[in-house]
């Protein structure tokens, strides 16, 4: 089988390196693709939001799959135009993909489809704003309507605050806080059949102890070991298969990965917001225990066959993955910034450093985004796979390297106030 991976990211590079480790795939190519993905698939210079480009590339390749990893070019439309040209895609149609294109209208399908998420209020003037932080009080949740690559939403104690993120948003949903530990759960979807994944953990904050700003991510850990053992059915029959049930209902079926952001409270899961897409770090680990091939799957879930392939089989052990971020972020990113010591770590067993914003400058790889690397270790247990992350991780620099201490090192949300700090 040839796959096609579009996208720049960590997530696309561990997608690709996945891919290419199943023994179903024949050839992994990528669009733009990033230098990392470079060291074992087909890189090709496509803008991954140009539909039109993504599918006569997919054509030409021959490609018998094509997966579209970020929320943008599947908001935009790109996968539908993958789906015109007769290839497999695994990523949802530009009406399924509002399910993050907008929070509103997320809300709006989980109310019919009587999934438990946080009650919340659509505004879009300040007056509503006001009303609405009074009605939920303190925390503060307040969310940009519109995509902001996972920085647009603020948890805060400090009304003015809310108030002053809302006013920079334009249309935006305030939510009552959801107090509880936050997972991650990836649902694999045909748009009618899902085949869930196994559960994360990630952390958002830039600083140490679920301080600082909300970034893309910082670090994450799978198996969750405190989480319910029965949590993936749970959420398939209460939110997933729901949410694809009212999709359908609704003309626009959702193929491709569900990703359900989940509070554990005392009352149940409840959902905080839906993507479209696998979330990056989130899934790192997830991939790195996946036993079962990753190829067969997608390309099942794309052609509307998941009923007929197994349930995915995940290895013994744990993943843990550290995040290394540049200079400035999240509120800016160093760039050019060279990098030494990744092939040393890459050199480490049972490692992968997988590229997130890296180029190349002549010989030199070089910071090219706000999240410039993640070390993802597998070990007997999240305590050794978290060591072996970080031993790894010890041999990059950077100028301006910013990583959190703290990856895996405790549950979020089962210390006091954490999911406050790191929601």
């Amino acid at each position: 089988m040839k796959t096609l991976v579009i996208g720049t990211g960590g997530r696309e590079h561990a997608l690709a390196l996945a891919l290419s480790r199943d023994p179903g795939v024949s050839e992994v190519h990528a669009a733009p693709g990033n230098p990392g993905i470079g060291a074992f698939a087909t890189l090709h210079d496509v803008d991954p939001m140009d539909g039109t480009a993504v599918a006569a590339l997919a054509v030409d390749l021959g490609a018998d799959l094509v997966v579209v990893g970020p929320e943008a070019p599947l908001v935009a439309g790109v996968a539908d135009a993958v789906r015109e040209a007769g290839i497999a895609v695994f990523g949802p149609s530009r009406a399924a993909a509002q399910l993050e294109g907008s929070k509103a209208f997320s809300k709006e399908v989980m109310a019919a489809a009587g999934v438990p998420t946080a009650g919340s209020h659509t505004c879009t003037t300040p007056e509503e704003v006001a009303a609405a932080l009074d009605e939920f009080g303190p925390p503060y949740v307040v969310k940009d309507d519109a995509l902001a690559a996972g920085k647009g939403v603020v948890v805060t104690l400090d009304r003015a605050e809310a108030l002053a993120h809302a006013a920079g948003c334009g249309r935006v949903v305030v939510e009552e806080f959801l107090d509880g530990p936050e997972v991650s759960l990836f649902a694999v979807c045909d748009g009618v059949t899902t085949r869930p994944l196994q559960p994360a953990q990630d952390f958002k904050r830039i600083f140490d102890g679920g301080r600082g700003p909300n970034t893309g991510g910082m670090g994450s850990y799978s198996p969750l070991t405190w989480a319910p053992a029965d949590l993936a059915t749970t959420v398939v029959e209460t939110v997933v298969q729901p949410t694809l049930d009212e999709m359908a209902r609704r003309g626009a079926p959702f193929v491709g990965c569900l990703y359900v952001g989940l509070a554990l409270t005392a009352a149940g899961p409840r959902v905080i917001e839906f993507n479209c897409r696998f979330g990056d770090p989130d899934v790192q680990p997830v991939l790195a225990l996946l036993e079962s091939p990753l190829g067969a799957l997608l390309h099942a879930a794309a052609e509307g066959r998941l009923a007929d392939v197994e349930a995915p089989r995940f290895r013994d052990g744990a993943s843990v993955t550290v995040v290394l971020a540049s200079a400035g972020y999240p509120e800016s990113s160093s760039k050019g910034d060279v990098i030494t010591g990744v092939g040393r770590a890459n050199g480490v067993n049972d490692v992968d450093v997988i590229h997130a914003g890296t180029a190349l400058d002549g010989d030199d790889l070089v910071t090219a985004g706000g999240r410039v690397l993640a070390v993802r270790a597998v070990g007997y247990d999240v305590a050794d796979a978290r060591a072996r992350a970080y031993a790894a991780a010890d041999l990059i620099s950077f100028e301006g390297l910013q990583r959190r201490a703290d990856i895996a090192a405790e549950p979020l949300g089962v210390v006091e106030g954490a999911s406050l700090k790191d929601s």
